[in-house]
């Protein structure tokens, strides 16, 4: 009976998260009630204060189902080859990245953190955008420095430029395509500015 209730459990919470992605996106996160959220998902407002805090904690939980450390992308392209250098696991974790990206759900809810989510209460989304931009720079930047310490980096670009160079590209590229998300494929147009890139930092 224990474990019923619990996956019943898990499961309000997980209908509450695809309702308030719905109405976020439909309307906007400063425009959208809990009541809203709750209606949408066939709950109450009750069911909505048994898992989050508040509309701040539903929305950072939301957030948090989409986030792609790219620590884990990189350990997800590690595991399947040990043996790669650090510049190709570079490669194929920004490959994988861009692929996640066009999953729907993905889609929508960094659409809703960039374009649909103004400043109010405890919800500022560009500390949030920072904070994610900030960890992806850590994270690639000591790979970047892996690959200079292997002599694979061309001797004129240091380890910092090449995470900057990397991420601005990135970055532009998917502010590009959220934009109108049917004008082209992201995983494939970046995926070949991706390939370039990594071709024209390696020694």
């Amino acid at each position: 009976m224990a474990r019923k209730t619990k996956a019943e459990a898990a499961a309000t919470r997980a209908a509450l998260l695809d309702a308030a992605e719905e109405v976020f996106f439909a309307k906007g996160v400063a425009r959208t009630s809990l009541e809203q959220i709750a209606r949408h998902a066939g709950l109450t407002r009750g069911a909505v204060y048994w898992h989050f805090k508040n509309k701040g904690d539903l929305f950072m939980a939301l957030v948090e189902q989409v986030r792609m450390p790219f620590q884990s992308l990189m350990d997800e392209v590690d595991k399947a080859d040990a043996e790669l250098s650090p510049l190709e696991s570079i490669r194929l974790a920004c490959h994988a990245g861009l692929v996640r990206l066009e999953q729907p759900s993905y889609q929508r809810i960094l659409s809703i953190l960039l374009h649909r989510c103004e400043f109010f209460s405890d919800i500022n989304p560009l500390d949030m955008q920072e904070q994610i931009g900030n960890e992806c720079f850590e994270e690639m930047l000591n790979v970047f420095v892996l690959a200079e310490q292997q002599q694979l980096l061309r001797e004129d670009l240091s380890p910092e430029v090449a995470t900057r160079l990397m991420q601005s590209m990135l970055g532009g590229l998917f502010h590009d395509w959220l934009r109108n998300p049917e004008a082209f494929s992201i995983s494939e147009r970046g995926g070949e500015l991706i390939d370039t890139a990594i071709r024209l930092m390696q020694r």
